[in-house]
């Protein structure tokens, strides 16, 4: 998926993909395409946490970029942030959750990557859903664990995961 032409961050900035592509270390990496299971999911979480943005002081936005190093700039499925952030164009502050909706495309080896990166940068809450099986898991300590909570004390956010898949359209 990678090119191996060296990109400089300003034009990855500049630029637009469809759909919106990251930039890891110089190099453009391409996102697998969304198909209806993938993107049913990710209308059901964008739902569920539009559902509470005012109660839990959150904003929640479908791919936005989130630089999580000086190099790095993903994309997250959906990225949930704490509406006291900064506003800014390219997420710099740690959201408080990302949610990465498996694709038939995904690798192993990349999505490890990507999932480092997030815990790298600080974020405490990083999920993978498995559209084929309707699992939920969270990266922990470099591993993902099935879970069926999200718990989240510090900004007063705690419920089910199975309510997310209450909302999905097929």
């Amino acid at each position: 998926m990678a090119t191996s032409t060296h990109v400089p961050i300003e034009v990855y900035l500049r630029s637009s993909y469809e759909p919106d592509a990251e930039y890891v270390d110089g190099e453009i990496e391409e996102r697998p395409m969304g198909e209806r299971d993938h993107a049913a999911w990710q209308a059901a979480i964008l739902k569920w946490f539009w559902q509470h943005e005012q109660e839990w002081n959150i904003h929640v936005f479908p791919e936005l970029r989130v630089q999580t190093g000086s190099t790095r700039f993903r994309v997250p499925d959906v990225a949930v942030i704490d509406s006291s952030a900064p506003v800014e164009q390219v997420t710099t502050h740690p959201p408080i959750a990302v949610f990465e909706v498996l694709s038939p495309e995904d690798t192993v080896q990349r999505l490890k990557h990507k999932l480092e990166d997030y815990a790298t940068m600080g974020i405490p809450q990083i999920w993978v859903v498995d559209p084929e099986d309707g699992s939920f898991s969270r990266y922990e300590n470099k591993q993902l664990l099935n879970r069926e909570r999200f718990d989240e004390p510090g900004h007063g956010i705690s419920f089910e995961v199975t309510e997310i898949a209450k909302l999905l359209r097929r």
